[in-house]
């Protein structure tokens, strides 16, 4: 038994619901830790480990996604889930008294394998319930559950810390919301294994290390992840050095600078998620990273708060039309049997940005660069990016030459 006509499936069936609502309570847990990096510092770590420290959990990531990728499959996926979720809230619960460098190094590479296997998993099912034809509107949902809590969580946080002594007890106090996730997750498994329980083999067993070599080399699918890298440096740059920036031009309202952007992120998807496969996908692309150039440089420069409103929602509309348009694409030109494979290398190269920014980010601001050097630096790589999408579509119009040949 296949599964059934794409046209024929809803978006919107109850294991869809579902894991957004799982990845919504997840991603909870991990937006708490945006200013993680000014935590190390009022705890005593020495200034050129925090870049380090705040970066090794998506470097865990990076380096766990690997061997993830090829183990996991929709029929282990859930149990994968469960286990990921337990060991996130014991990491959680443990950064109130784990205060030293190599405790917070240990702590930071468990919590890193923990939400790799998470959202690995998460993602190897998830694939399963997008119809083809709906990867733009699906991908963009998928998008509202992980960015919600990056607009709840940060001015949530700010309000806590009045009420806390440190971060710490905040971190420890959302592990909480891992119980209903664990919850849906119990729900999950059950209808999980009746709705595949007759889909073709091919479909929901683990990939082949063979098939998954042939996938890499597909040009299209390696400039895809390229372009995922450049813009996941680009965005964590934003995310880990937003407050620096702001505080080095006597802006006190960066905490709005991700409501806003997140919110008009959201919007924009739920409004308009339904049109994006309507869309040439990498042309739209193309616009938004082209508009996103300059803005990057003018978030070096920020002076006012008005600017950084307006910036915010500046960015947040080329970011809210790029990043699901990016997975929608990946997900379009990829085989069946590999929309998992792909969509999680596409969260190798996130993993991959998030490490690297921090770390080298880091590294340029300490050694005494400028917070405008370093948004500018981003401007350059989504330029690259430009340069890669152009390529992209060459190979898919030589593509659709060969065909009609």
């Amino acid at each position: 038994m296949t599964l059934p006509p794409q046209d024929d499936r809803k978006l919107f069936s109850i294991e869809f619901l579902m894991l957004n609502l799982i990845i919504f309570f997840s991603f909870c847990n991990m937006a708490v830790f945006y200013s993680f990096f000014d935590y190390l510092g009022r705890i005593g770590i020495p200034a050129h480990w925090r870049g380090f420290l705040v970066g090794l959990e998506p470097m865990s990531a990076f380096v766990l996604r690997l061997g993830a990728v090829p183990l996991l499959h929709a029929k282990n996926a859930a149990t994968a889930m469960i286990v990921a979720l337990i060991v996130i809230m014991a990491a959680l619960c443990s950064y109130g008294w784990v205060v030293t460098v190599h405790g917070l190094i240990i702590l930071r590479v468990l919590h890193g394998a923990a939400f790799v296997l998470l959202v690995s998993a998460a993602m190897a099912l998830v694939v399963y319930f997008i119809p083809e034809g709906k990867s733009g509107q699906g991908f963009g949902f998928i998008s509202v559950s992980v960015l919600v809590p990056y607009a709840i969580m940060p001015p949530l946080t700010e309000l806590l810390k009045a009420y806390t002594q440190n971060e710490a007890q905040i971190y420890r106090g959302v592990s909480i919301l891992a119980i209903p996730a664990l919850l849906l997750l119990v729900v999950l498994k059950k209808r999980v294994s009746k709705v595949l329980g007759g889909v073709e083999g091919v479909l929901v067993r683990r990939p082949k290390i063979d098939e998954i070599r042939k996938n890499l080399k597909d040009p299209r699918i390696s400039l895809l992840l390229g372009v995922n890298l450049f813009i996941y440096i680009s965005y964590a740059t934003v995310f880990y050095f937003m407050k620096g920036n702001a505080a080095a031009g006597s802006i006190t309202a960066v905490g709005w600078f991700f409501t806003i952007a997140t919110l008009v992120m959201i919007a924009l998807r739920l409004a308009g998620g339904v049109f994006f496969d309507k869309l040439d996908k990498t042309r739209t692309i193309q616009v938004f990273m082209l508009l996103l150039i300059p803005c990057f440089v003018l978030l070096g420069h920020m002076r006012s708060n008005v600017m950084l409103f307006f910036l915010a929602g500046y960015y947040g509309l080329c970011i809210g039309f790029i990043l699901p348009l990016l997975n929608a694409l990946l997900f379009d030109v990829s085989a069946p049997e590999l929309r998992g494979v792909n969509v999680n290398l596409a969260l190798f190269a996130m993993d991959a940005g998030f490490f690297l920014s921090p770390w080298l980010g880091g590294v340029l601001i300490s050694s005494g660069g400028s917070f405008a050097f370093l948004f500018s630096l981003c401007g350059g790589f989504i330029f690259v990016n430009l340069v890669l999408l152009v390529v992209l579509r060459r190979l898919g119009a030589s593509g659709a030459r060969e065909a009609v040949a």
